[in-house]
């Protein structure tokens, strides 16, 4: 994994710039998931160094339907030629990272055990835009195996706060 993660880096840089320079962030963002997508099929991936599929053929199976932007048609070009097109979600995902960056927000989940009402979900975002200063994309997610309370997960940052986990500490607690 960090082999592949290694190689996709230089290739969501390049793309990552060539769509800040052209004020498309968003656009590629959405033609790199889309591609990520097919790639990551197991059906697509056999068929990524197999020699007699070409690269432009495979290039094209990977390009996403309608009017495409011919610079992504190069690039995915490009990682057909090099072999790389098997690291579309890789790259997909670094290029999501250096975006979310450049446009200064932070990725956030929380689960929890039950739904949670709009104005908590509202209170957590407002709290992480004070702790980060910078803008929160929250989604959230309902685990009932989390018995009670809620995980918050911001990247490097995750604040358990589950009666699950604070079960099994009581109980390691106990324990010793």
């Amino acid at each position: 994994m960090s082999q592949a993660i290694t190689l996709a880096r230089p290739y969501a840089r390049a793309a990552f710039q060539l769509a800040q320079a052209r004020g498309t962030l968003p656009n590629w963002s959405a033609l790199l998931g889309f591609a990520a997508q097919v790639a990551a099929r197991p059906d697509v991936q056999v068929l990524f160094g197999h020699p007699k599929v070409e690269s432009a053929t495979l290039a094209a199976l990977v390009q996403p339907p309608g009017d495409i932007n011919p610079e992504f048609q190069r690039f995915l070009a490009l990682l057909a030629d090099n072999g790389r097109l098997a690291l579309l979600p890789e790259i997909a995902g670094l290029y999501d990272q250096l975006r979310a960056e450049a446009e200064r927000v932070v990725k956030a989940k929380v689960t929890s055990a039950v739904p949670m009402e709009a104005d908590a979900v509202e209170r957590i975002k407002a709290s992480l835009k004070r702790r980060f200063g910078r803008e929160v994309e929250l989604a959230t997610e309902v685990d009932p195996a989390l018995i009670g309370g809620a995980v918050i997960d911001a990247g490097d940052l995750v604040i358990d706060g589950s009666l699950r986990t604070k079960l099994a500490r009581l109980g390691a607690a106990l324990a010793n």
